[in-house]
């Protein structure tokens, strides 16, 4: 079903074509002045002035085939030549009563044969879901049902932190404890045991400790950081570790993710593109793509048009790590080898932005997007009392599930003090209750149920399509 304002705009172009005058002069667009009409077209002005008549006389030609249209209820004129239009109300019943009977609510089928491959949720492995995920959760599902609705082929992915120094910290820190130290037994060849030596609550109380123990002691900072080579360099202990940290905290993630309806088709990680780093990196070496610069490997992304300094992305710092930068690199070769994708939209907060547009710019330079538009859809933070993000490591901030389970009881209470639903089926009664929740989330926000919490300034960029 195509939108009520192209419908009218086909109906008016006609009528101008039929008075010899270009059909796109017929644009039908929603009325700035809705106490007048409800829809509006400005094509005669222009008309009159190519022609040099006068617009009004233009505008009254075109109003006079329109009056003939059934589908609109008034037609008439107003100033120098706008044409005010109002649609009959059988035409708006009728269109009502189509997209009823439609699974997408007429909404344009624009995206037809488009995959896009949206990329949001922002949760790491180890650490549990807090209130400042709400936004990249809720602005990314909407963006892929809207995506759907619109037609498109969507692939959302979570793509978890599950790699890199933190795991190294968790590892190293475990050791310490002397948690498990089977898997510290490099003389041990397993197998390992299956079930967990940590569960998530171990983890949110580890991870904090050990993040403070490595920025006050390098000592500890370095042992995570051998601990994290070792885990990539593929460590029989290590990695079964790491593998318990990823279980135990996607049954979480899911847990918190599914109360709020939403779901992913994709739980890859960072680790999921490490094997293709290495011959990406050597690749971009031999076509001069990736250069030498003060002992690093980067990508030089600057632009002739740039008018403020754009930094080169690096690929391999001058102690032999690699970034997120090259992480983000290897996922994208990874997404269109895999999924082919016409657009790659990454919901991320705003402080993101500029590793973004250097890791397109790369990625563009390289050759390594094939077809796929890259767009970055940022957002601002929700931060603590201090107006700074909340960040998990630095411990006390609100678990999600927490923020989760307190807005449920106060909707509980709140449709129970009206009266609501209380004769409804329990399957309704449940739907009501979701839905109340997030009227109470939103409505609330800054009440003394969320005191703690403070939204940044929020902008969302547009996604194509």
């Amino acid at each position: 079903m195509i939108s009520l304002t192209a419908e009218l705009t086909a109906i008016a172009g006609a009528a101008f074509a039929a008075e010899g005058l270009p059909p796109e002069l017929g644009l039908v667009t929603v009325s700035d002045r809705p106490d007048l009409a409800q829809f509006q077209c400005n094509g005669a002005l222009p008309a009159a002035k190519a022609a040099k008549q006068n617009p009004r006389a233009v505008a009254q030609k075109i109003v006079d085939r329109l009056k003939a249209e059934p589908i609109f209820a008034k037609v008439d004129i107003a100033g120098p030549g706008f044409i005010n239009l109002d649609v009959a109300d059988e035409t708006l019943t009728r269109r009502e009563d189509s997209m009823a009977k439609d699974a997408r609510l007429g909404a344009p089928d624009i995206g037809k044969g488009k995959t896009a491959l949206i990329d949001f949720g922002g949760a790491n492995v180890a650490k549990p879901m807090h209130v400042g995920h709400l936004r990249s959760s809720v602005i990314g599902d909407s963006l892929q049902r809207l995506f759907r609705a619109n037609g498109w082929h969507v692939v959302s992915d979570v793509h978890l932190g599950d790699w890199g120094l933190q795991m190294g910290q968790l590892i190293s820190e475990i050791g310490h404890r002397g948690i498990a130290p089977i898997y510290f037994n490099e003389k041990f060849t397993g197998p390992y045991p299956q079930a967990s030596p940590v569960t998530m609550d171990d983890l949110e109380e580890i991870y904090p400790a050990a993040s403070a123990a490595c920025k006050s002691d390098p000592a500890r900072l370095e042992e995570a950081r051998k601990a994290t080579a070792e885990l990539q360099a593929g460590r029989p202990g290590y990695r079964a570790l790491w593998e318990h940290f990823f279980a135990v905290s996607k049954v979480g993630l899911e847990r918190e993710w599914g109360s709020l309806g939403i779901h992913f088709d994709l739980w890859k990680g960072e680790s999921s593109v490490e094997p293709l780093i290495a011959p990406m990196i050597e690749d971009l070496r031999a076509r001069h793509i990736a250069v030498e610069s003060e002992g690093a490997l980067v990508i030089p992304v600057e632009r002739n048009t740039d008018k403020k300094e754009m930094p080169p992305l690096i690929l391999v710092k001058s102690d032999g790590a690699v970034l997120y930068g090259t992480t983000d690199l290897a996922t994208i070769l990874n997404r269109v080898k895999e999924q082919n994708p016409d657009l790659i939209l990454y919901v991320v907060d705003q402080r993101q932005h500029l590793h973004f547009e250097q890791v397109f710019r790369a990625a563009e330079k390289a050759g390594l997007s094939g077809r796929a538009l890259l767009e970055h859809a940022g957002f601002g933070t929700m931060n603590g009392p201090d107006g700074k993000p909340f960040k998990t490591r630095a411990g006390g901030v609100m678990k999600l599930y927490d923020l989760i389970a307190m807005v449920t009881e106060e909707a509980e209470k709140r449709l129970a003090e009206a009266g609501l639903a209380a004769d409804y089926p329990a399957e309704e009664q449940a739907d009501r209750l979701y839905l109340r929740s997030f009227a109470f989330l939103e409505i609330r926000g800054q009440d003394r149920a969320l005191s703690p919490v403070r939204c940044g300034s929020h902008s969302i960029d547009s996604a194509q399509g």
